[in-house]
């Protein structure tokens, strides 16, 4: 009897021992660099504008339209993370003639300020995907700062703002203005 009781008392010690060994890997694992890849969705308006050097001859009122882009969050500790994006954004100024639809890649440093709170920052490219040979540069190079507040676990509202870094128009045309963009819009997380 007191053998059968000495042999389950250390088996129970030995089980106990290897599940806490198990725990202390796991936890590791959770403490690693790495902290997975989540993908998602956002949308919203998009109130976009030139920003001329010198007075414009035309009319510059700002353009308002809706955005649509699709991103992954790539988790590299619990406090950073990259969010390479695609998004189509129309932008530009109200005027026709200055209508700039771009499909656009942005790749933002996303900061954990808070539980809820994010903050992001990076570069983004544009291609020009409207109108060709028309004075204005195909391609533009923007600065992207934006913050982020979480919803719920898979549902988040930002606002960005984009300040372009190249000029728009071609060298030959005589003008310079750079693209302002300010997107507020909400996505989901997968």
């Amino acid at each position: 009897m007191k053998r059968l009781l000495l042999l389950t008392i250390l088996l129970v010690i030995s089980f106990s021992g290897f599940s806490q060994e198990k725990e202390t890997k796991e936890e590791k694992a959770k403490g690693s660099t790495f902290q997975g890849v989540k993908y998602g969705v956002r949308t919203g308006l998009t109130i976009s504008n030139l920003d001329f050097d010198a007075t414009p001859t035309m009319e510059n009122k700002h353009r308002n339209s809706f955005y649509v882009g699709f991103f992954a969050d790539i988790g590299l500790s619990k406090t950073i993370s990259l969010v390479p994006e695609i998004q189509f954004s129309p932008e530009g100024a109200k005027a026709e003639v200055l209508h700039l639809d771009y499909i656009q890649i942005p790749i933002l440093l996303r900061f954990r300020i808070s539980e809820k709170i994010h903050f992001g920052l990076g570069p983004q490219v544009g291609l020009k995907v409207y109108k060709y040979e028309d004075g204005i540069q195909n391609f533009a190079y923007s600065g992207v700062a934006g913050i982020e507040y979480k919803l719920t676990h898979v549902l988040f509202t930002d606002v960005r703002y984009t300040y372009g870094i190249s000029d728009i128009f071609d060298d030959a045309q005589g003008i310079t203005a750079k693209n302002t963009n300010i997107q507020i819009g909400v996505g989901y997380k997968f």
